[in-house]
């Protein structure tokens, strides 16, 4: 049996120009969750990550809390969908940079709209991929894993729509449950799966112990 950890990168800059990279928090929060392996002994024979800025920032915040060094492989098929693209298939106005709880709001209520179209195969968001192939891109890392690493760690850095996806593929749900699960996902949440080279089974999913007490009840983030 091995076992896999996915783990959703660290706040983002949501509504910047750039949203592609750490926050401050977002830097504290990766370097927070490597020290909290560290303290309890976990060390990873694999490394895998998707090829976005913030999955590179958020695996070198956790190395550096573990303290350790090692090289990843780089998995295009572990980057986020476009929300931009998706966003502007149900809304075509460029949609002005959320400044209030409502816009933030009214951001994800479109996202949701865009995500079950595309999912469904009912709109193209532009420079995408079908859902299909965004589907196939997670699970051919998912079979990387079992068909590579049986027995071993191995630690995913990746984002919010990916796991989610990885999560439906395993246990088989349907595309709304899919995007429910995308839309909780904290930043530096874990979600651990034991594998053999058969199949992955959930374990746990958007955890975030590192966190788990009153100093750090400020580090939880959704975007």
């Amino acid at each position: 049996m091995g076992t896999l950890y996915l783990v959703r990168h660290g706040q983002a800059s949501f509504g910047a120009d750039d949203y592609d990279h750490l926050s401050e928090l977002g830097q504290r929060q990766t370097v927070r969750l490597g020290e909290y392996f560290a303290e309890r002994g976990v060390h990873f024979d694999g490394l895998i990550a998707g090829t976005l800025r913030r999955h590179k920032q958020t695996l070198e915040g956790i190395l550096q809390g573990m303290n350790h060094a090692g090289e990843h492989l780089a998995w295009e098929g572990l980057n986020e969908y476009d929300s931009e693209a998706v966003i502007a298939t149900v809304h075509p106005e460029k949609l002005q940079k959320p400044s209030s709880p409502e816009m933030v709001r009214h951001h994800f209520r479109l996202l949701r709209d865009g995500l079950s179209q595309w999912m469904a195969g009912t709109a193209s968001p532009a420079g995408m991929p079908s859902y299909v192939d965004f589907v196939a891109g997670v699970a051919g890392a998912l079979d990387h894993v079992r068909a590579n690493h049986y027995g071993q760690n191995v630690l995913v850095v990746t984002s919010g729509g990916p796991i989610a996806t990885a999560v439906g593929h395993v246990l088989g749900t349907r595309p709304e449950t899919t995007i429910d699960l995308n839309m909780r996902i904290r930043n530096t949440a874990i979600t651990e799966f034991a594998f053999t080279p058969k199949r992955h089974m959930l374990v746990s999913f958007n955890a975030i112990p590192h966190l788990d007490a009153p100093a750090w009840r400020d580090w939880v983030t959704y975007t």
